[in-house]
């Protein structure tokens, strides 16, 4: 089932302004790339960046000195991809995961590589990115692949703006818009770009297949109940935002990963911020697309 609301585009986000969009570094590539989003992201905002550096002390290592050159390197390339955002550095000596999720009580979004080497390292498929996602107190970005600008984000060599869409999953049961879902209507206005909602549903076991005189069968029941799960998660969405709805049949993390082969963004959510349950707190679905998206990826804590 698709559905679509084609209206314009535009907005200045409203909230917590003062808050910083804080990137984890190492120094990597991946950790580099995460940096240009995460400065990008500042501007498109408003808003001031926080570098930050976290490695565990190690007797007989230059440890702070080679933390203090990571984040003076990363500081002098987000000054000059982005000259008018404020940008602040800090330098944990602790393992990166409590490090992180500490930052993130203080700020808008947490941004990180999808892989890298010592201090963040551990790539955001491993130990560190499951315990950040689970226990994070703010939006975790997840970078992957090469960074493309954003629309209406241009650095100091002018490079043009880029399409793309915001693509969100949408969980069962939203009885108002969930924090995913708002996340991504904002993440959509901010960017002048569609909003793609999906919820995916499946066919009850030994359902018939779809057929013209079946209708009011399970397996449409099922189909109804996600359309109408769509329509109750985005009914405080703005009129000037293009959005689509689809209910799609399959399983969701594959849904979803199909949904955001070329999106520029895409939005799911976890539990209760500051739970304590692991991957299996983080749920399968997320920490699939965590692993196999090929956009950077949201992930978003539920208050509570």
């Amino acid at each position: 089932m698709d559905t679509s609301a084609d209206t314009g585009a535009g907005h200045r986000p409203s909230g917590a302004v003062d808050l910083p969009v804080t990137v984890g570094v190492d120094g990597s590539e991946p950790s580099l790339t995460a940096l240009d989003w995460a400065a990008d992201e500042a501007a498109l905002r408003g808003t001031a960046l926080r570098i930050v550096h976290a490695c565990w002390w190690e007797p007989h290592a230059d440890t702070a000195e080679e933390g203090t050159a990571v984040v003076a390197a990363a500081e002098r390339r987000a000054r000059r991809r982005q000259p008018g955002v404020r940008v602040g550095v800090g330098l944990a000596l602790e393992t990166p995961e409590y490090a992180l999720v500490r930052e993130s009580r203080s700020a808008l979004a947490l941004v990180l590589g999808c892989r890298g080497r010592g201090a963040v390292a551990e790539t955001l498929l491993g130990s560190v990115s499951a315990m950040v996602a689970c226990r994070t107190h703010c939006p975790v970005i997840v970078v992957r692949g090469a960074h493309v600008r954003g629309p209406h984000v241009r650095g100091p060599q002018g490079e043009p703006p880029a399409p793309g869409r915001v693509v969100v999953g949408v969980a069962e049961p939203p009885e108002g818009s969930t924090a995913a879902v708002r996340f991504a209507v904002e993440a959509a206005l901010l960017r002048g770009v569609p909003l793609e909602a999906v919820r995916s549903w499946h066919r009850p076991r030994h359902a018939p297949a779809a057929h013209p005189l079946l209708a009011g069968t399970p397996a449409h029941a099922q189909e109804q109940q996600a359309a109408e799960t769509l329509e109750a998660a985005l009914r405080d969405a703005p009129e000037n935002l293009w959005i689509r709805r689809r209910a799609v049949e399959g399983p969701a993390r594959d849904t979803l990963l199909a949904a955001a082969r070329d999106a520029a963004l895409l939005v799911v959510g976890t539990g209760s911020a500051g739970a304590h349950g692991g991957d299996d707190h983080l749920g399968r679905v997320t920490h699939g697309v965590l692993h196999h998206a090929r956009c950077p990826v949201a992930v978003v804590p539920e208050p509570g």
